[in-house]
């Protein structure tokens, strides 16, 4: 990192200053004496979860950030993976966490300053247990055996993995996308516990055409021929499925302008069309199938399902405010960072407005900036510079 805060051209290097270097995924079993109970039904116990940590937690224990991964995230939300494991990982060797250009030392969420937690949700498959995972009672995977979870259990379970950590005050809670709605819901279920909330490209809720498009990914992954009611772990995946989910869902993370600005109408290596019906004619056609032919490589048809279902019924206005949004946003006492993007079209800036105008009218701490972008709703993550500012001034004005 430079002197003004510029982050420098080789910043995701292990060894650069700003740099939490090679790090290791945690693991602990957690609700071993009191099962969670799930929102839907069922319950779980001995949950194994997956987490990272980076930087020191002070001796009043009151300088911890906690990060909320996005659907197809993990844990490692910074550094490099000094022992990535299993088939799922692999994307993970020699590529620097999710989030690295945030966390670090002297980054927008500084490791010498802040003691930052990310674990993996429940029904993932990078970690902590999900339809994947072995049911230690049939000595078999899960698949769809495994429980329904919400919103709400992914914010107990967090709770959980915050109490096992010691940690009953947290300075920020923060994610985008999925992660956003899960920062949402742990700030209400636990007011008292969170002193800041960010929410990055995420609402009180998903639109109808974010409902639309994730019926419509499940759906490809549920007609797959190899699906087998989910449970494939024995035998050919439902890759195509899957395929097709993670096509639909990067045309939704994307925006028109960006993707005419990167591939516009152009053709993939030649001047002319070949007019075939089954080959890829378009560059926009070549991007998408590299996007998903990458993503089978790591993410499991199951896993998919649950969660994006999970997003589908958070609804935090009828869960929490009787339908009211201004009486639920009167439950935070957190201050709170809202950030949306011009160009998102998932979670749009009326809908992050909604939020933001409940909690003005229940008089709660709250600053909303929409950043103009034409990147769309992966805007959180690609626009760098300005949400680093933005974090960065968040968490000093929220001052311990």
């Amino acid at each position: 990192m430079s002197v003004d805060g510029e982050p420098s051209k080789d910043i995701h290097r292990p060894d650069h200053p700003s740099s939490v270097g090679w790090v290791a995924h945690q693991r602990v079993e957690l609700f071993n004496d009191n099962p969670l109970n799930l929102e839907a039904g069922g319950s779980l116990s001995s949950v194994i979860t997956e987490y990272e940590t980076y930087g020191l937690l002070n001796s009043k224990r009151n300088n911890a950030v906690l990060i909320l991964h996005a659907l197809t995230g993990d844990a490692h939300v910074a550094g490099w993976d000094s022992a990535p494991e299993g088939d799922l990982r692999e994307y993970r060797k020699f590529k620097p966490g999710w989030w690295d250009q945030m966390v670090g030392p002297s980054k927008a969420i500084d490791t010498d300053r802040f003691f930052v937690v990310c674990g993996n949700v429940l029904g993932s498959c990078y970690g902590t247990v999900g339809p994947s995972s072995v049911n230690p009672k049939t000595n078999k995977a899960w698949g769809l055996s495994f429980p329904v979870v919400t919103v709400g259990d992914w914010a107990r379970h967090q709770a959980a993995l915050l109490d096992y950590l010691g940690l009953d005050y947290v300075q920020c809670v923060l994610g985008g996308s999925m992660g956003g709605q899960v920062a949402l819901e742990l700030a209400l279920a636990y007011p008292e516990r969170f002193k800041g909330l960010i929410i990055l490209s995420a609402g009180h809720r998903v639109t109808t055409q974010g409902l639309a498009f994730n019926a419509v990914g499940r759906r490809a992954i549920l007609t797959d021929s190899n699906f087998n009611n989910g449970d494939y772990y024995d035998g050919p995946r439902p890759l195509s499925g899957l395929a097709a989910a993670r096509m639909m869902a990067q045309i939704t993370y994307l925006s028109e302008e960006s993707m005419g600005h990167k591939f516009g109408r152009r053709l993939r290596g030649k001047d002319s069309p070949d007019f075939t019906l089954t080959g890829v004619e378009f560059e926009m056609e070549s991007y998408l199938n590299h996007q998903a032919d990458s993503f089978v490589k790591r993410y499991d048809a199951n896993s998919y399902l649950y969660l994006t279902r999970a997003m589908d019924y958070y609804d935090a206005a009828a869960k929490w405010g009787g339908g009211i949004l201004a009486e639920t946003a009167a439950i935070i006492q957190a201050r709170t960072l809202m950030v949306s993007f011009s160009s998102d079209w998932l979670f749009p800036p009326d809908l992050c407005r909604e939020l933001v105008s409940a909690m003005c009218l229940a008089r709660r701490p709250v600053s909303y900036v929409n950043i103009p972008s034409r990147y769309g709703h992966d805007a959180f993550l690609v626009e760098t510079e300005q949400v680093r500012r933005l974090i960065h001034g968040f968490l000093a004005t929220n001052a311990l």
